[in-house]
């Protein structure tokens, strides 16, 4: 069965820097395109970046662009989501979610897998 499983969320100042770390179990992570989503308080799940299977390219929301990075090391079956410039508008609850395929999708139904998800705080 495949586990997703989120760390790394936290209270943090405006400005600061946080790293997400998504480790997956179950499957080989290399078979799968992988994505980091965000859920804020009374909105809807979006999507913050995404990457394909190689991790050759990547896709991020245009609130993010500059500021995060995402990236994968499918030896250790891991994703990652390096977080700079915080602002508290990036305040949510961050999922990772797993999509069988090569090419990265950026709908939340195209995913196949999502972890529990991890708190991010960003204060003012």
């Amino acid at each position: 069965q495949v586990q997703l499983v989120e760390s790394g969320g936290g209270l943090v100042q405006a400005g600061g820097s946080l790293r997400l770390s998504c480790v997956t179990s179950g499957h080989t992570l290399s078979s799968y395109a992988m994505g980091w989503f965000r859920q804020a308080p009374g909105k809807s799940r979006e999507i913050v970046a995404a990457i394909n299977r190689s991790g050759g390219s990547a896709y991020y929301a245009d609130s993010v662009n500059g500021r995060f990075t995402i990236s994968r090391d499918n030896a250790k079956n891991t994703v990652y989501l390096q977080m700079n410039s915080l602002k508290p508008e990036d305040t949510a609850v961050y999922y990772c979610a797993a999509h069988y395929y090569s090419d990265y999708v950026l709908r939340p139904n195209e995913y196949d897998y999502w972890g529990q998800g991890t708190m991010v705080t960003v204060s003012s």
